[in-house]
């Protein structure tokens, strides 16, 4: 393929953009034309910021200026929360180092009076960003999360993960002149955009996208289109690897679905970029395969008004006018098109202007999917004939990127437009071997060959979330939207005892119907299924030992957002050398006892069979049911199987049969080893209200002792970390087929070291260092005592001494024999904290370069000044 590989020259130029500190001249340049005076203080740069969606499988970087992506936002890449570095613009899966994505952003465009404008977020060429945040503190980003309702960032959630941020477009210095030499002008929009992100299995896939759009103006904003621009890149370290300029992208209209023994089309309507063949033979640099076989894209979840025109755009950007191309429709009945429009570039690609910005937006064109650019003849009655030198280049994968628009809205001074997308990923799109070969050839078998099963069922539950199907969210009788499918047949259909009982001999003629919905009312909801809250965690360590001690009110007595149900299960907990997800391996569980009901129904089809009811029943329901008395015990529900059904006494019709829920490990200290530590006889709470319980029923320090459980990991080593998590579980759905949700095995998870300190401030003491000698071909890596979670970086930038049984609050100094200090280490831990007697070094020293070999002595020093002194050998 023949390009220009301009990507790593642009990054570095976006990122290393700054902006004058006196700005004051610049702030509201036409503040005659604005409503909302507070937009942009007096005086002071604005205040920019990026995040990153970390919580669910897909990690997504986002700024407050209208971009998504790490390379149109003017600053470092770190979390503006955290300060976490944030490498990758979007990363799927998460921890894969395949990226997605190079950057997206927010376009609007309208008419003013007998002016064309548009302001975008970044036009992903020529390094034009046109919306700002506020200065500092009105322009911040604001963090909330549905995790924990007694914190702080609880308050107005709707995700795990919410980022709040507000921009405008009225800030114009900087920002570089048009092909024409005209200077930004401002439209006079403020947008309010939020962003959420989810961990649960049918929700980690997506970020949602809200955005309120308001005229700020005087003016009156006519024909006004919005726009998602995304500039794909796929690859692993793409930056590095240089790996991005084969991809390819198209829409997804319609997918199909099945509902019994029906098969509906989905309305997906969502673009998508993906790699030409997912990298799946391709070995990197490095010696290794980095498949990069997924797709991601954007779906338009709410739009201001339901009849629309929507434009689907591609390009590709290139400085060669001959490699800057797009399709580009012939002239067409009832619409102006033109032949040739110059775009400001010399190609037909990428629109510069924001005459020709707004052109795009506007257009009507559905572009075809890329690989189809080879198929078009030259007869061909819409579209252009591409350059045919160039076509199978362009079709088999190039730099390329992507244009979501729809509209035409009129907004008022002071009007506010409603706006949703999601940004989707989805797996396994490339599952064929050397499907690539058929791409040139046979785009129509190449396409068949794709797998977009994964990202349909994405885009379909982002949609679910911005809207419940069969929820009435406003109250006015409206559910949504469902569909029906039936069978009508005749069958004879004869059942003997010996395999499912009782004995049927029967012939009907019914209609069987399902119905589902698969719309919502039309009002957003924003809300899906979650797991119960996870428990608070207190972990306490001895030599080689770690305890650890859970209250899970909230998990026990919290109902689920979606469903309004209390579906708590069980608990389960983890252990792990280091935080990544995958090292986790799960240690104790405690679940309720509780059972599925499965009922004949003589109805169902293809034939007669047992169908699930309900949501699971507790052993104690169970026998006030089925039993002799309230509860009975000698009811028990496992003797009644597929093969040995409960037939109802009372009516001989009723035949089922139970499945326990999940191992029903409920004997708690029997079955499991979680134990409740004040007995499973205590009764319930006379209040959940901590402050309107009795004193009895609450724990020194102040929670509910019903709740209170604890756990004891013995026979461990006491010179590494421990990463400790507890996490609850539901029952899911399992009339909608709703897996089991369990929060988080990373979010709550603790560190601790199985081991106790024995200084104490004013006292003598024994803390110790480790290794020691420390070996630089000591290959402490393969022993777990460093790069736990840091296997891509260099030896010398992993290179760890742990410092041992030392007091939580002190100071470490590393001296050489001639006293000079190489490293003050000041520790400053609380004393309860699991990780409070142990501190590590870097082997990095105070002026940051890399420590020699030698003979070092150390001290730990204690608040009221007793030390400890010891020797360190480093042989590099």
């Amino acid at each position: 393929m023949s390009t220009v590989n301009l990507r790593l020259l642009i990054a570095l130029f976006l990122v290393g953009i700054s902006f004058p500190a006196d700005v004051s001249a610049v702030l509201n340049p036409n503040a005659g034309n604005r409503l909302d005076s507070h937009v942009f203080a007096a005086d002071g740069a604005p205040a920019h910021a990026l995040v990153a969606h970390r919580v669910g499988k897909i990690e997504l970087a986002v700024a407050n200026n209208g971009t998504f992506g790490l390379y149109n936002h003017p600053g470092a890449s770190t979390d503006w929360f955290t300060g976490e570095a944030i490498p990758y613009s979007c990363q799927y899966p998460r921890g894969s180092k395949v990226e997605y994505l190079f950057a997206g952003s927010f376009w609007i465009g309208a008419v003013v009076g007998r002016d064309t404008l548009v302001s975008v977020g970044a036009d992903g060429w020529q390094t034009t960003r046109e919306m700002f945040p506020d200065q500092a503190p009105f322009g911040e980003m604001i963090y909330r999360s549905i995790k924990d309702p007694n914190h702080a960032d609880y308050e107005g959630a709707i995700s795990e993960e919410d980022y709040v941020c507000v921009y405008t477009d009225t800030y114009t210095q900087g920002i570089d002149v048009d092909i024409s030499g005209r200077p930004h002008i401002p439209l006079h929009i403020e947008v309010t955009q939020n962003s959420y992100a989810w961990s649960y299995s049918y929700a980690d896939d997506f970020v949602l996208f809200d955005y309120k759009v308001k005229n700020i103006g005087t003016s009156q904003l006519e024909d006004m289109y919005l726009g998602i621009y995304v500039d794909g890149m796929v690859c692993f370290d793409c930056l590095a690897s240089n790996k991005f300029t084969d991809d390819h992208c198209g829409f997804l209209h319609t997918y199909p679905v099945a509902q019994g023994d029906c098969t509906f089309e989905d309305t997906i309507f969502a673009a998508w970029i993906a790699d030409d063949n997912g990298d799946l033979d391709f070995v990197y640099g490095d010696g290794n395969f980095h498949p990069s076989p997924h797709v991601t894209g954007t779906r338009i979840i709410r739009t201001p008004s339901e009849e629309l025109d929507v434009s689907f755009n591609w390009w590709i950007s290139n400085p060669s006018p001959n490699l800057d191309f797009g399709p580009r429709e012939k002239s067409e009945v009832g619409r102006r098109k033109e032949v040739f429009r110059d775009f400001g570039t010399g190609g037909v690609g990428t629109p510069e202007g924001d005459a020709n910005k707004y052109y795009v937006m506007s257009n009507q064109e559905f572009d075809y999917n890329q690989v189809f650019t080879t198929s078009i003849t030259e007869n061909d009655t819409l579209w252009l004939y591409p350059n045919q030198t160039l076509a199978a280049d362009y079709a088999d994968g190039f730099d390329t990127r992507y244009l979501l628009s729809f509209g035409p809205f009129q907004i008022s001074p002071g009007q506010t437009l409603p706006v949703s997308f999601a940004y989707v990923a989805g797996d396994s799109l490339h599952r064929v071997p050397n499907n690539r070969d058929n791409l040139e050839e046979n785009p129509y078998l190449y396409t068949d060959n794709l797998d977009f099963s994964g990202f349909a069922n994405n885009a379909t539950w982002a949609s679910w979330i911005y809207d419940n199907p069969g929820v009435d969210t406003d109250g006015d009788g409206y559910f949504g939207e469902a569909r029906t499918c039936c069978t009508d047949s005749s069958i004879d259909y004869i059942d003997t005892i010996s395999t499912d009982p009782p004995q049927y001999d029967t012939t009907w003629s019914l209609d069987v119907c399902d119905t589902l919905f698969y719309k919502g009312d039309g009002v957003p909801d924003f809300r899906g299924a979650t797991p119960p809250p996870a428990p608070e965690v207190w972990i306490t360590s001895s030599t080689n030992r770690l305890h650890i001690r859970f209250n899970g009110q909230r998990s026990e007595t919290t109902r689920d957002i979606f469903s309004s149900l209390i579906d708590f299960e069980g608990y389960r907990i983890y252990l792990a050398r280091d935080e990544r997800k995958d090292s986790y391996f799960m240690v104790a569980s405690y679940d309720r006892e509780d059972y599925n009901k499965y009922v004949w129904n003589e109805n169902h089809r293809p034939r007669a069979d047992y169908v699930l009811d309900g949501v699971p029943m507790s052993l104690e329901d169970l026998q006030c049911l089925y039993g002799d008395s309230c509860p009975d015990p000698n009811f028990d529900p496992n003797i009644y199987t597929r093969r040995s059904p409960f037939v109802h006494p009372d009516f001989p019709d009723s035949v089922f049969y139970f499945v326990p829920q999940d191992f029903n490990t409920s004997q708690l200290g029997v079955t499991t080893p979680i134990r409740k530590t004040y007995g499973t006889d205590l009764p319930y709470p006379t209040n959940l209200n901590p402050d309107s319980a009795l004193a009895d029923e609450l724990t020194d320090d102040g929670y509910l002792k019903y709740f209170e459980y604890d756990f004891t990991i013995d026979n461990l080593l006491s010179t590494v970390p421990y990463w400790v998590s507890v996490t609850a579980f539901d029952y899911g759905s399992p009339e909608s087929g709703l897996e089991s949700l369990e929060t988080s095995v990373t979010n709550g998870a603790r560190m601790a070291y199985a081991s106790t300190s024995e200084i104490k401030s004013g006292s003598g003491g024994n803390a110790y260092v480790y290794p020691n000698p420390y070996r630089s071909d000591g290959n402490y890596r393969s022993s777990g005592l460093e790069a736990r979670t840091q296997f891509d970086r260099p030896v010398d930038r992993t290179r760890v001494i742990n410092f041992a049984n030392i007091p939580h609050r002190c100071t470490i100094r590393i001296f050489t024999l001639d006293g000079d200090l190489v490293r003050e280490i000041v520790h400053e831990k609380e004393a309860d904290d699991p990780s409070a007697n142990h501190a590590e070094w870097n082997l990095i020293t105070r002026n940051t370069q890399m420590t020699v070999s030698g003979l070092y002595y150390w001290t730990v020093e204690t608040t009221d000044g007793q030390v400890q002194i010891g020797k360190l050998v480093i042989i590099m």
